[in-house]
């Protein structure tokens, strides 16, 4: 798995929330709408849509692996554009 794009928008920060983000996979699978939290004792978190469809959320991580490489992609594009 290859994440070929990443894009954060930084937003007026709003109940932890200061930032949205998308990102494509392997140049052929587009995902958008995830939150970019502060953390109470510091560093972000990303949140994924809760829009449910069957009851279950429209897409998340399925393992560790991958939300955890997704994190980190969004999260240092996310510095970069703040120029942390």
């Amino acid at each position: 798995m290859r994440i070929s794009d990443v894009q954060v928008i930084p937003v007026k920060p709003q109940n932890g929330l200061v930032g949205l983000a998308s990102l494509v996979f392997d140049d052929c699978l587009y995902l958008g709408s995830l939150g970019i939290y502060t953390k109470p004792l510091g560093g972000y978190r990303l949140t994924y849509p809760t829009k449910k469809a069957g009851g279950t959320n429209v897409f998340h991580p399925i393992n560790r692996e991958a939300g955890e490489q997704i994190e980190r992609a969004v999260i240092a594009k996310f510095e970069r554009v703040q120029g942390l």
